[in-house]
């Protein structure tokens, strides 16, 4: 029987990352390249080369990319490893000047190869052809740039060719050559100019090799068929089911394939949304196939937005987490009712837009003609608000499309003439729900026509056989919910004031409110995560999947541009305000 040692990674990329910061140091400060740190330093792999000694820098950085890989089993991270070790060993006990660090690297050199099968992840399969071609291109760009700066400072027009050539070659490794300068700021520049270059392609290849793969994701249209099919009888179980057929999505089945799991890798995460489709009986063996999937490439696996029965499967068959990050607003059609004080607010605004010449129009998208359908998408998409497309979780990122004939689509229009001012868009929610996928509307329309919408929406459902809707997401609901209440804690009212003060530019506090009007009860939603280290990362990657962060860079919209009012009106209503 083997024997795992699931550490192992862990530490060799701990060790690994180790010696890259002491080789920073070593390199920037000369206090550091002495004493009781320069003998730790010589004693850990990855300083014992000629290489170390001479562009420190260069190897710290290339360790800190490697250490990473390391941790997360990446095979190619391993192979350099091992190739490193044996190398950096001969080399010091061949010059017999630190025999120490030459028996501690044999020794890693073999726990590292007696436990290579905890190293199998894979990196991008493209890595390894761009790597090559990287490293060609800039080598023949650095010879070339290095010759002329060579050629400018030196003497160059005395040493022969081939001399030049190796002055070159090993000014890219970090090492000063023969040739001799104008001035010793003409030598500091040339020397710094040729390792910054060799520093450069050194990186650049690495990275390019290391980095993990990055599929695109898109749903076939057989698999497209399988998640309908399972759809079309497990539907009614989570409300965010239909986002699934988002055809920038990627699937993976069960090996009965009655449960799927619908997901998109953004930042080397393997992220999740809602619940798995299918059977419940076969969501373990669904997310068994996610697990090992994430295992494979050393993604970080993560769900964003499953229901409670979801969140539950995903912590007892994956071992992961979970954390509630707020809750969905859903309307039983059934007691929804305009009257009484509660409602009041809403039921003089819907009186008030209706006497300005609104009128709606409640339809499935199989009962619009074309022309209506491309009408309804090119209001949409004007009316969107931001440059790109904002979805993941709970959009599903397209309209009027003839394959969802039976999602739902109510518009506004102003009368008299019949100009279209609003669009709402509802995906199925099994045989008797719908979803609410997109809000949009003119903004120079009146104040109040989302919920005149909503309004119409659920008072005409009962005719079209729908008997539960589903609004927004609301973001930390009930930290909002409890923060304003009597006798709540400091704690937790400093919590509220810190996210009524970041919906100054998301909409948190306003998707709460408008919600709250049309009086839902609140299904909580949660973030499944493997370990707390690593919610930061997945954080990121929700926003960029949710296109908040189209760059990767956390960056916050000025004030003053496209902030929501009292009510949600333009962009597409995601799972992250």
């Amino acid at each position: 029987m083997r024997v795992t040692r699931p550490w192992v990674p862990a530490a060799a990329g701990y060790a690994a990352l180790l010696v890259g910061l002491l080789d920073i140091l070593r390199g920037v400060i000369p206090g550091f390249r002495g004493g009781l740190v320069g003998v730790v330093a010589g004693v850990l792999p990855g300083t014992v080369t000629t290489l170390a000694r001479a562009g420190s820098l260069l190897v710290g950085v290339l360790l800190i990319m490697l250490a990473h890989a390391l941790r997360r089993g990446k095979v190619r991270a391993w192979r350099a490893v091992m190739l490193l070790l044996p190398l950096g060993a001969l080399a010091e006990l061949l010059h017999w000047r630190h025999p120490l660090a030459g028996a501690v690297s044999v020794l890693l050199f073999v726990v590292l190869l007696v436990n290579r099968h905890r190293f199998q992840a894979l990196s991008d399969p493209r890595s390894r052809w761009r790597a090559l071609w990287a490293f060609f291109a800039l080598a023949v760009l650095d010879l070339a740039v290095g010759w002329v700066i060579v050629g400018l400072h030196g003497y160059a027009e005395s040493v022969p060719a081939g001399d030049r050539l190796r002055q070159v070659l090993l000014g890219l490794f970090g090492v000063e050559g023969q040739v001799r300068y104008s001035s010793a700021l003409a030598a500091d520049f040339v020397y710094t100019a040729l390792a910054g270059l060799g520093a450069l392609t050194a990186i650049t290849t690495a990275y390019l090799v290391l980095r993990p793969e990055r599929p695109v994701a898109a749903l076939c249209p057989r698999d497209e068929r399988r998640v309908r099919d399972l759809l079309d009888r497990y539907g009614g179980q989570d409300s965010l089911g239909y986002f699934a057929l988002r055809r920038d999505k990627s699937v993976l089945f069960s090996p009965s394939g009655k449960a799927a799991v619908a997901y998109r890798v953004v930042g080397g995460v393997m992220l999740a949304s809602g619940d798995p489709i299918g059977d419940v009986e076969a969501w373990p063996a669904a997310i068994r196939c996610f697990m090992d999937e994430a295992r494979r490439h050393a993604w970080v696996p993560a769900v964003v937005g499953c229901g409670e029965t979801g969140g539950v499967v995903w912590t007892r068959e994956a071992g992961l987490s979970a954390l509630e990050i707020g809750d969905e607003a859903v309307v039983d059609v059934a007691e929804f009712t305009l009257e009484g004080r509660a409602m009041r607010n809403v039921r003089q605004m819907v009186k008030r837009i209706e006497r300005s010449g609104y009128e709606c129009r409640v339809r499935r998208v199989g009962d619009l003609g074309e022309e209506e359908r491309r009408r309804v998408r090119a209001a949409a998409e004007a009316w969107r608000g931001t440059e790109t497309e904002r979805g993941f979780s709970m959009a599903l990122g397209r309209v009027g499309d003839l394959a969802d004939d039976r999602c739902l689509v109510v518009t506004a229009h102003r009368m008299p003439g019949g100009g279209l001012r609003a669009v709402l868009h509802f995906v199925p929610w099994g045989a008797d729900g719908v979803s609410l996928d997109l809000m949009r509307r003119d903004r120079s329309a009146d104040p109040g026509l989302n919920e005149l919408l909503i309004v119409r929406t659920l008072q005409a459902a009962p005719s079209l056989g729908i008997a539960r809707v589903s609004l927004n997401f609301a973001m930390f609901r009930s930290a909002l919910a409890r923060g304003e209440r009597l006798g709540a804690g400091p704690v937790l009212r400093a919590w509220r004031r810190v996210l009524v003060f970041l919906s100054r530019w998301f909409q948190i506090e306003s998707l709460y409110r408008f919600n709250a009007k049309f009086r839902p009860y609140w299904e909580p939603r949660f973030l499944v995560y493997p370990a707390a280290r690593d919610l930061p990362r997945i954080g990121l990657s929700a926003l960029r999947a949710e296109a908040f962060l189209p760059s990767g860079v956390p960056r916050l919209p000025p004030r003053g541009r496209h902030r929501p009012g009292p009510a949600p009106s333009g962009d597409a209503l995601p799972a992250w305000p």
